[in-house]
């Protein structure tokens, strides 16, 4: 379980996952993600973390052609659509 601090009058920190909406660009696509961290908490918003790696994956540093994956505890699963997205095999994502 994770402990996180959280004020909502807080002017910096945590905000962002207010937005009910989080757009990103990887992989030639537009992705949108519903948060909702008032409902759901931490499961429920795109963590900094998700981003980086995202954008580690799609710099290609790891080869994706012919491997499976499982996400777990990371939040919107925002690594996982990115690295289906990145699969060379016939567009349609991870088999």
């Amino acid at each position: 379980m994770a402990l996180v601090p959280y004020e909502e009058s807080a002017e910096i920190g945590l905000q962002k996952f207010h937005k009910p909406l989080a757009t990103f660009s990887f992989a030639n696509h537009t992705i949108q993600i519903r948060q909702d961290w008032r409902q759901l908490g931490v499961a429920a918003v795109v963590w900094d973390a998700a981003i980086v790696l995202s954008t580690y994956l799609e710099m290609g540093a790891v080869e994706l052609r012919g491997c499976s994956a499982v996400e777990l505890g990371a939040g919107t699963g925002l690594v996982g659509i990115v690295a289906a997205l990145l699969e060379p095999s016939s567009g349609d994502g991870w088999r």
